[in-house]
């Protein structure tokens, strides 16, 4: 089999990542509740606070911080309390804290491809958080290289190509991520692996378009060995 070129993602891929928000999600929405919202009111301008902060700030726990605190002083408005917003950045510290609980299957499955393929670990965020996430995590040593970047686009995936010299026909992305694995990839050529995660982050949905590449859809990580 000729080598290829695997680009691997890391939140939702290699390790859960959403689900930590989601429950601090939902315990942020309990807070809120009193003040007299709906709970799918409040999620809704948590995500429109969301995506306004995630272009200014880019993503990650401190932007997510930065959203929650902004939803809470405009729901909460004149009621807002300081011990509240204590109670709320404490939380958002723990969650950045959290060690990544590693996916079933990762680490042989890893193992197995490294040994046929070059891999390459591609993520976005900010870069001193997912770094530490990627040591954290033990994996780092399965990837020839790491790379971190603010957002995954089609652009940046073009940068990609040409830094590693990746043969596109033999190029693929490996992900969870309709938006920002999946579609961006296959819009420039790779090929891709879809992986759907039940906790995927709904601002990364949508549609999976195709392109010029295969696209694979595979229930788990482990799958991969059957196909590389």
């Amino acid at each position: 089999m000729r080598r290829h070129t695997l680009l691997i993602d890391a939140d939702d891929t290699l390790w859960e990542n959403n689900v930590f928000f989601e429950k601090l999600i939902e315990d942020f929405i309990t807070i809120i509740e009193p003040y007299g919202y709906t709970r799918a009111y409040v999620r809704h301008i948590l995500n429109e606070t969301e995506r306004k902060n995630i272009r200014q700030y880019g993503y990650g726990v401190r932007s997510f911080g930065r959203s929650l605190e902004e939803t809470y002083l405009k729901l909460a408005d004149q009621m807002a309390k300081r011990e509240t917003l204590a109670l709320i950045h404490s939380r958002v510290i723990d969650l950045e804290r959290t060690p990544p609980k590693i996916l079933d299957g990762v680490p042989e499955t890893l193992a197995y491809l490294t040994e046929r393929h070059r891999l390459i670990l591609f993520t976005k965020g900010e870069p001193a958080e997912q770094a530490a996430k990627v040591e954290r995590s033990g994996l780092q040593g399965f990837f020839e290289f790491i790379e971190i970047v603010a957002e995954k686009d089609p652009q940046t995936y073009g940068g990609l190509v040409h830094k590693h010299k990746i043969v596109k026909s033999h190029g693929w992305m490996i992900g969870n991520s309709p938006r920002s694995d999946i579609n961006p990839a296959m819009k420039i050529g790779l090929n891709a692996v879809f992986i759907p995660h039940q906790h995927t982050w709904n601002l990364e949905h949508e549609p999976v378009m195709g392109g010029s590449g295969k696209l694979v859809i595979l229930p788990s990580f482990r799958e991969l060995r059957g196909h590389f």
